[in-house]
């Protein structure tokens, strides 16, 4: 619940945030008299205000604060180049995903009250009932209060869903969009869907896509001709998402969908996945699609596949191959063992900036042909990865092929375990 004194009064409604931030503790009334540079200070300060004004004002009120964040003093400015140019790669990504959040709040301070039945009491106030509904259910009567900014992201996920995202694996328009939904992660990149709608299939008979989100993967596999897919899901939203993709792309006899932690029940001969790719906490639940603290769906995910006798494993969607070493840190970071030639060796180049600062990926208990175990240990992991920067939503982008290599250092011949 969130308080505020009005007209003498203590007032008080439901607090909303999709990212789980806590509700201001100290509120204050805003109108169309508050200047910029005082909204700033207050949002500075951890308070929030309450608009009781013109609700364009409010808008105009928002581009104001935001470019308030952006622009720096110029001593202030040197001394974050400075420290940029002082850290390590991983140290720059904290700072800029700090520097994200410290933003989200300042920006988040400029709030909202919504009526029961999702109509904003604001002067020329547009009617954001449909959106409302779609991100957040039927109405329940209850007023509530929600930063402005997450507002517009809902009324702006409304309208990605309405006009949908186009894909060109799916075949012609227009009969080849995915509409996300509120909270579910839009496949606006491309890579990875490509990856799977040109890689030759081992198999057409069934296929399991792990995590489907919007169903995408699915999609491409069902219209390769894949006669049986089962698509796995979680999340509640994501699971109505794809359910719907599904059913306007004609495809849902051909899909099955499960409402179950990573894997299905039994095998299948092909299995897509697109995990986070980002060893990093979420701050919000859309940030699990990319986001994944300690690598623990990529390593559950890893661990719950299975191979059967005499045959080979292969994986279309951010592929890591058998005799290969995945690392939390980099869930594309490999290295191949050698054979055993006392000591182990592990071939993989080595990393180009100062491997001796890079965090650990992982290791891993290999065996070789001398029936013993080796440990190998990953070092260096580079965080520039195909030419990409950091994202401006706090992402890195790991790709498959890291322009920064990792070290890989085996240890002695150890009796096997």
């Amino acid at each position: 619940m969130i308080e505020w004194n009005e007209q003498g009064e203590v007032r008080q409604a439901h607090w909303r945030s999709e990212s789980g931030a806590p509700a201001p503790r100290r509120v204050e009334l805003a109108k169309d008299t508050l200047s910029a540079d005082s909204a700033y200070r207050l949002a500075c300060a951890g308070t929030a205000m309450l608009w009781r004004s013109d609700f364009q004002n409010a808008r105009l009120m928002l581009q104001a604060l935001q470019r308030r964040t952006e622009a720096k003093p110029p001593k202030a400015a040197a001394r974050a180049a400075a420290k940029i140019a002082a850290s390590t790669p991983e140290e720059v990504f904290h700072l800029h995903r700090q520097a994200q959040s410290q933003r989200s709040r300042t920006l988040s301070a400029l709030v909202i009250q919504v009526e029961g039945d999702y109509s904003i009491p604001l002067r020329r106030a547009p009617d954001w009932k449909e959106a409302l509904t779609e991100a957040w259910g039927p109405a329940t009567g209850a007023a509530q209060v929600v930063s402005l900014r997450e507002l517009l992201g809902v009324v702006g996920a409304h309208e990605w869903r309405k006009k949908g995202v186009e894909i060109a694996a799916l075949g012609d328009a227009p009969r080849n969009r995915i509409h996300p939904h509120y909270g579910v992660f839009s496949p606006v990149r491309g890579e990875y869907i490509d990856l799977v709608a040109k890689t030759p299939l081992p198999s057409q008979e069934l296929a399991f896509d792990i995590g489907t989100g919007t169903g995408v993967l699915a999609a491409v596999l069902a219209r390769r001709g894949v006669r049986r897919v089962v698509a796995t899901e979680n999340a509640p939203r994501a699971l109505a998402c794809a359910r719907d993709n599904l059913q306007r792309l004609g495809l849902a006899p051909q899909v099955t969908l499960q409402d179950v932690d990573l894997f299905p029940e039994g095998q299948a001969p092909l299995i897509v996945c697109n995990p986070p790719w980002v060893p990093a906490r979420p701050s919000s639940p859309i940030e699990h699609a990319v986001y994944d603290e300690g690598s623990r769906m990529l390593q559950a995910f890893l661990a719950g596949l299975a191979v059967a006798p005499g045959t080979r494993r292969r994986r279309l969607a951010g592929a890591v191959r058998p005799g290969r070493a995945p690392g939390p840190a980099h869930p594309r970071a490999v290295a191949r063992v050698d054979r055993c030639r006392r000591p182990a060796r592990a071939r993989a180049p080595r990393c180009a900036p100062r491997a001796r600062q890079g965090h650990r990926i992982g290791r891993r208990l290999a065996g070789c042909a001398c029936g013993r175990s080796h440990v190998v240990v990953a070092a260096g992991c580079g965080l520039r990865s195909a030419g990409r920067r950091l994202g401006e939503e706090g992402a890195a982008s790991w790709g498959n092929n890291c322009t920064m290599r990792s070290r890989m250092a085996a240890a002695r011949c150890a009796p096997a375990r």
